[in-house]
């Protein structure tokens, strides 16, 4: 299959990704890479909160076929999945990666081979999953990969707690990004993710994300190009705040946006210390939600609600 072209990134000269490279280098010292900035002197061998230190850490790459439909297509979404992460989540299902850190320290050079493998492979895009905590490496890698032959859109698939500033570099680079709306509110958000201001920066970053790239676009084969797809996965008990987050999604951002409302919730990593996360979300919890989406007239995007009691 041969890559389509119109990535964004692929209009940026020589001069603008040193530009980019630069200021995303300079939020690593002190680190202010998310909104804990923690500053950590991460050039200098400190670790911020994350656990990320001077280089990037990678846990595997991969084409992957369970992504949304339009980003797995007929021939997968090309992930490369990062070690350690911005959030704490007490129900992380990737924690062996994102939380003890499973992988290993990868050089620009080695993540725009891996980004040209994938193309070579046929996948549809390069999917960055959990990148938050190492996007300078990524801006780093990415001219190596474009003068390499990169041709098929960047997918920054990430946690929604970001920094407008690293957001920023961003603009021109990503095509196609992927955030999570965790909570509605800041109460579970502090319990059970360690970000007790999440509600704040993650709707500041799903508003300039919508800024750069706009709703979702999909080509002839129904294969996203460019925009927003905006995850929220619903938990027992309404902890979500879906009711909230979908408002502010229809009010604020687009009734166009394409929304992944899932379901696949369940308890793993330290849930079961928490009894109000320690199961599954019920039919009747998730069904609320697809109700409030509806009389939204949220129409764009996916349900997902098999397997529920």
């Amino acid at each position: 299959m041969a890559p389509k072209s119109g990535a964004r990134y692929l209009s940026l000269s020589e001069g603008d990704w040193r530009e980019k490279t630069r200021a995303a280098m300079d939020l690593l010292a002190p680190c202010r890479l998310c909104p804990r900035a923690c500053g950590a002197d991460r050039l200098k061998g400190e670790t911020g909160v994350c656990g990320g230190g001077d280089m990037a850490e990678v846990s595997s790459y991969n084409d992957h076929r369970g992504e949304e439909p339009p980003l797995s297509g007929y021939n997968g979404s090309g992930t490369i999945f990062f070690s350690r992460c911005n959030l704490k989540c007490v129900f992380c299902q990737n924690y062996p990666i994102s939380h003890l850190g499973n992988g290993r320290r990868t050089a620009a050079g080695e993540i725009s081979r891996m980004m040209l493998d994938l193309q070579k492979r046929g996948c549809h895009n390069v999917n960055f999953v959990t990148p938050t905590h190492m996007m300078p490496f990524i801006v780093e890698a990415m001219p190596l990969a474009a003068a390499g032959g990169l041709r098929v859109p960047l997918v920054y698939n990430c946690g929604g707690y970001e920094a407008l500033e690293a957001l920023e570099i961003l603009d021109g680079v990503v095509d196609i990004y992927l955030p999570d709306m965790k909570y509605g509110s800041d109460e579970p958000a502090k319990v059970f993710s360690g970000a007790p201001d999440y509600v704040e920066h993650n709707r500041r970053a799903i508003l300039e994300m919508h800024r750069q790239v706009g709703d979702l676009v999909l080509d002839d084969e129904g294969i996203a190009v460019s925009g927003l797809i905006i995850r929220h996965l619903v938990l027992p008990e309404g902890l979500a705040g879906s009711d909230s987050v979908l408002e502010f999604i229809a009010e604020k951002v687009s009734r166009s946006a394409a929304i992944s409302l899932m379901s696949q919730y369940f308890p793993a990593h330290k849930a079961f210390e928490h009894p109000s996360v320690s199961r599954r979300p019920s039919r009747e919890e998730y069904r609320a939600a697809v109700r409030t989406l509806e009389e939204l007239g949220l129409e764009n995007g996916w349900l997902q609600d098999e397997g529920l009691a």
